[in-house]
């Protein structure tokens, strides 16, 4: 086994071990089922709704199981009249979905990704229904006006609080070849500014991130003030790096509140002391993460508008980009 092989076998064998973590951390941490609710919203009822936001759709798919909100995600893009690819999977850690809607004629695909799963015990609205309801929306306003120039593949994984087990079994399947770049959206429902994380140097002279900061600059986001770059972060992870480990540029984008940027720092890379800390201690939006606690009623409208925005115009900004 070459040295390559070992290194890849090695990872893949730590998100084996810790995506199980992760859903045995949050089924023990949930364990009090008197938290549970029921559903705020059944699918004829969203149905029925003449213009259904994210936030009714974290109503619709809060409190269901995984296989739930993998068939409500499918049912409801499919009513949106987005073209659903789907492909399933199974492997030794789980099975699942992954749920891919292309728009745009190509060559070139930038993928925006959302997980429709969501931990034991938590109703899953900011992680993850919110991205999941944000990139329904924009399929909906770009099969109205669909990009020229480029492909837009939004990608609805299963499994990714089994480390991404879904993206990665999709990552290994595809030729990577025509994607220029990977955003992955978690925790997009609550805050006033923008945070691209896992940025590094090289990363930032692509065009998938000059494309970012060019929309978000072109909407008024100012850098460091209401828009970030972050580094690679330690513990936490996204679709994204399934991609990434393949060479394709890949990022995450979450909503954070400008007000707790220092003490999210502090928290997010603080090491193994800083996941211990509980989550009535953290700073937003980690309070409710992984929680009973993660309801569609803590989403901000005004956040799940503002992400919607900044991916429309930054699809709009790769699309008129020359080659």
């Amino acid at each position: 086994m070459t040295s390559e092989r070992a290194r890849r076998w090695r990872r893949e064998l730590r998100r084996a071990v810790g995506g199980a973590l992760n859903v045995a951390a949050a089924r023990l941490m949930n364990r009090r089922r008197g938290l549970r609710s029921a559903p705020g919203l059944d699918l004829p009822g969203y149905r029925r709704l003449s213009a259904p936001t994210p936030r009714d759709l974290a109503d619709l798919l809060a409190w269901r199981s995984n296989r739930e909100r993998a068939q409500l995600t499918e049912a409801v893009l499919l009513a949106t009249g987005l073209p659903v690819r789907r492909h399933p999977y199974r492997a030794i850690e789980g099975a699942g979905v992954n749920l891919l809607v292309d728009l745009g004629p190509g060559p070139r695909t930038l993928m925006l990704a959302a997980h429709h799963d969501a931990v034991p015990g938590s109703p899953g609205a900011n992680d993850n229904a919110a991205a999941v309801g944000i990139l329904r929306a924009l399929g909906a306003r770009l099969v109205a006006d669909s990009p020229r120039r480029l492909r837009v593949r939004l990608a609805f994984f299963g499994g990714e609080e089994r480390a991404m087990l879904g993206s990665r079994v999709y990552a290994r399947r595809i030729d990577p070849g025509d994607l220029i770049g990977v955003v992955s959206l978690e925790l997009c429902g609550i805050g006033d500014s923008l945070a691209l994380w896992d940025v590094t140097p090289a990363l930032e002279g692509t065009p998938l991130v000059r494309a970012f900061i060019a929309a978000v600059e072109a909407l008024g986001y100012r850098r460091d003030e209401t828009y970030h770059l972050a580094t690679p972060v330690p513990f936490f992870a996204s679709d994204h790096r399934p991609f990434a480990d393949r060479g394709v540029p890949g990022v995450g984008l979450t909503a954070v509140p400008q007000a707790a940027m220092e003490p999210l720092r502090a928290f997010i890379y603080g090491g193994v002391r800083g996941i211990l800390v509980p989550p009535a201690r953290r700073p937003p939006p980690f309070t409710t993460y992984h929680t009973a606690r993660d309801l569609p009623e803590t989403l901000e409208q005004p956040t799940l508008h503002a992400v919607e925005r900044a991916l429309e115009v930054l699809v709009r900004t790769l699309d008129s980009a020359p080659g």
